[in-house]
């Protein structure tokens, strides 16, 4: 079977809800993963998702702040969402796609981190860094490593690479390019062999970004990007990806978001 997962930071899907319906016009993603919906569950756009053809929804949201969905036109179970960090904040959800064996999903909204990349004066990038600690310890604990069938995806909101940022060498004391976020994020990784998916199909000594600040008069002239999102994978589905794309056009759409949506297909 083959498949395509998007993700996309939406920076409020019901402000954005026409932009979304025009993505999955355009590109037809068989399951959409969102962050920063912005949106209590209650108030979720579902009918324009069903009427759209995705008929599967998850949502795990919060006025004004944060927040994941996942819609799909593949059927799916076991829906879970993990309290990071106790902050009761909504920045996970996971679900199986009925794919198989099955094949988990986890969507993460990583916190940002604020401006300043120091602990002792920024509780923002303490909870970033927090986070990630505990992203890394609980895909350590989980069972079957090996066999373990799933994918991971979202805003993780670190650039670890060096051209994964317009400038490696500007940007190593800017938030989301630091050391220690890299070093944080690169044990998150290795917590369940994880498997860079974006970087399979674009070498590491090229540029890839996702986000492109909305303080650029132009941003796609300056092209001062980050890739704040990912999709990964683990070993036993490292032999499925067929190819990834950043959709940066949607990056140049009225009133988008400061993200562009990456799409990867697999085939099972």
């Amino acid at each position: 079977m083959v498949f395509k997962i998007a993700t996309w930071n939406i920076n409020s899907v019901r402000l954005r809800i026409n932009l979304v319906e025009r993505f999955l016009e355009e590109h037809k993603p068989d399951v959409l993963c969102l962050q920063e919906t912005k949106c209590p569950n209650d108030a979720f756009p579902a009918k324009a998702f069903r009427k759209a053809g995705y008929e599967h929804l998850a949502f795990h949201g919060q006025k004004g702040y944060h927040g994941v969905a996942i819609a799909s036109r593949i059927p799916f179970r076991d829906e879970e969402r993990r309290d990071f960090c106790k902050k009761g904040d909504t920045r996970h959800l996971a679900v199986t796609l009925d794919i198989g064996e099955g094949v988990r999903v986890h969507n993460y909204y990583v916190p940002a981190g604020g401006d300043e990349p120091d602990v002792t004066v920024n509780e923002k990038f303490a909870h970033k860094l927090d986070f990630l600690t505990e992203m890394e310890t609980w895909y350590k604990s989980h069972k079957r490593k090996k066999d373990a069938r799933m994918i991971l995806v979202g805003d993780l909101n670190v650039a670890p690479q060096e051209h994964d940022v317009w400038s490696h060498r500007q940007l190593l004391k800017v938030v989301s390019h630091t050391p220690i976020e890299v070093d944080h994020l690169s044990r998150v990784m290795k917590s369940h062999d994880w498997v860079d998916v974006m970087r399979r199909f674009v070498p590491e000594d090229e540029k890839l970004y996702t986000w492109w600040s909305y303080r650029a008069k132009d941003w796609e002239k300056a092209d001062r990007g980050r890739r704040l999102d990912h999709i990964w994978v683990t070993p036993a589905l490292a032999h499925t990806p067929q190819s990834m794309e950043v959709i940066k056009n949607c990056r140049g759409w009225e009133r988008t978001s400061d993200h562009a949506p990456v799409i990867a297909t697999f085939a099972l």
